[in-house]
């Protein structure tokens, strides 16, 4: 998707930018836990020292689902969507707080 004050630019055409309404919809998850690595590491060094017991206070942090970017306008629908992360969900929210204010300001088509 690209936009320019007049027109959104899909992969399939070009289409007037007046009366387009963008949407972002995060389905992103986090979920912590003990990574293996962690338990690995522990069950060896257990053996050598108590110490090796701290491995287990290893965190990870895991992020899965996606965010989705979508515009629907007079004759197109397109969605894209990215890979979640911890920022995403604030990138994606400014980057349709930017496309409604073009699309806000754009001039209707003749």
């Amino acid at each position: 998707m690209s936009l320019t004050s007049t027109h959104v630019i899909l992969p399939y055409g070009r289409y007037p930018l007046h009366g387009a309404t963008w949407t972002v919809q995060d389905s992103t998850q986090t979920t912590e836990g003990i990574p293996v690595v962690a338990i690995v590491l522990t069950i060896i060094f257990v053996w050598f020292c108590l110490l090796g017991l701290l491995f287990l206070l290893m965190k990870e942090r895991r992020y899965v689902g996606f965010v989705s970017i979508s515009v629907t306008g007079p004759g197109f629908h397109h969605a894209a969507q990215f890979p979640p992360g911890p920022q995403s969900s604030a990138w994606a929210a400014g980057v349709v707080g930017q496309a409604r204010a073009i699309t806000a300001s754009a001039p209707p088509s003749i």
